[in-house]
């Protein structure tokens, strides 16, 4: 079977507690080491504040505390991976970003029933690669204030 180059994904991986997740790099703006955030009042816990990067104000949100996810000790290896969606930036607080993949659509199942997952609403599906299992996430959903 050939496998044509719009069948290709290409992902960036990214850890979050012992799991690693995936967004697709045509979202990702850029990769960024871990500088001050501007707290803002009255926002979602899990949004923490502004950053001012190349000019623009850029809202911030810790994927840990969006998922549930019990804080982590700050790292060397955290980062912030900024992402665009229909013309909205934001950046994601990650545990690590870890590489550039290429996974094929139609290795992509649909999410496990997982019950009590907390980050289930968050999930598109899930790719393994090797020994590793990816999880693939929302983009839209995950950048969606809470009502």
């Amino acid at each position: 079977m050939v496998v044509s180059e719009q069948d290709i994904i290409k992902v960036i991986v990214f850890q979050l507690a012992d799991k690693e997740y995936a967004i697709p790099v045509s979202h990702v703006q850029g990769i960024e080491k871990m500088i001050h955030i501007t707290r803002v009042p009255g926002t979602e816990r899990f949004v923490k504040g502004v950053i001012n990067l190349r000019g623009v104000v850029t809202p911030i949100i810790d994927l840990r505390e969006r998922f549930g996810l019990p804080p982590a000790e700050k790292t060397e290896s955290v980062r912030i991976i900024i992402v665009q969606l229909d013309g909205m930036e934001a950046g994601f607080i990650v545990d690590s970003a870890n590489d550039v993949l290429d996974i094929s659509a139609d290795s992509i199942e649909p999410q496990p029933e997982v019950v009590g997952a907390i980050e289930e609403p968050f999930i598109s599906g899930v790719s393994k690669i090797g020994n590793r299992l990816l999880i693939l996430l929302h983009l839209d959903k995950v950048l969606n204030l809470p009502d």
